[in-house]
């Protein structure tokens, strides 16, 4: 089965993929209800991201802050995947997972419980400094676990990724293309500093002009009045932070995005 990004989000359109930011899941530090609830909430969301015109939805354990860097505990592994799966079966859209801070082992497990399409891994390659100390990329070791779990799960890697610093200085046109030739990105990521920061539309023009056969994504900071700066350069993005409301994912925000990425003027 291909892992080429157009298999799940088609080609032509540019795409928006609504990130479901769930609650603490069990076990994490901050203060949270049941698991029930923490999964109706994200089944909610997923309904809006569905309803306002996003494309695919991503999955991730956002309320765990602070977060391992690498490997997360069987108890957020396992409630993860109870949540993808439940929320992947209350919506058409096809399923992202991402393990924060950086367990692509655990998000390609949790895609294969689930059924989801593709996960994000926030360093795929290179080496960064956050604030979970210095993370490495794991591209051989995933890749790997990928083919023996039976392929078919696309991979979107993040280049520059937020609430980070890469240890060396590298040309990130350069490094885009080998995340897809040598990392195996099936997409790229570029984010801002921070999450609901924009990302540079300079870089991003560079990166695309530099690396036009790589499916590029931003991955944060996206709000109407900025898309048409991105749109000619990127596959699609992927969006939070401007639709959440204090009662979850606005529909009204989310269908507003969608014209935006459509070209049409609200």
């Amino acid at each position: 089965m291909s892992t080429h990004v157009g298999g799940w989000l088609g080609a032509g359109k540019k795409a928006l993929i609504g990130v479901v930011h769930l609650r603490p899941l069990p076990g994490a530090p901050r203060e949270a209800g049941p698991l029930e609830e923490t999964i109706e909430g994200g089944v909610r969301d997923a309904r809006s991201w569905e309803e306002g015109g996003a494309d695919a939805v991503l999955v991730e354990n956002y309320g765990d802050a602070p977060f391992f860097k690498d490997s997360v505990p069987v108890e957020t592994v396992a409630s993860l995947a109870a949540a993808a799966r439940e929320i992947g079966g209350a919506v058409s859209l096809p399923l992202g997972v991402n393990v924060l801070r950086n367990d692509g082992d655990a998000a390609l497990g949790v895609a294969v419980a689930s059924g989801a399409r593709f996960i994000r891994v926030n360093v795929l390659s290179h080496a960064y400094l956050t604030d979970q100390g210095i993370i490495e990329g794991k591209a051989a070791a995933l890749l790997r676990k990928r083919k023996a779990l039976g392929g078919g799960i696309s991979i979107l890697g993040d280049l520059l990724v937020k609430h980070a610093s890469p240890l060396a200085s590298f040309d990130p046109v350069e490094a885009a293309r080998e995340m897809g030739e040598r990392g195996g990105a099936d997409g790229v990521i570029l984010t801002g500093r921070a999450t609901g920061s924009p990302a540079d539309p300079d870089l991003v023009r560079r990166v695309a002009e530099g690396s036009p056969r790589t499916d590029l994504f931003i991955g944060s900071g996206t709000t109407p009045e900025n898309v048409p700066v991105f749109l000619p350069y990127v596959r699609g993005f992927l969006a939070a932070t401007w639709c959440e409301t204090e009662r979850g994912i606005d529909r009204s925000r989310v269908e507003a995005l969608r014209a935006a990425i459509d070209g049409k003027k609200g």
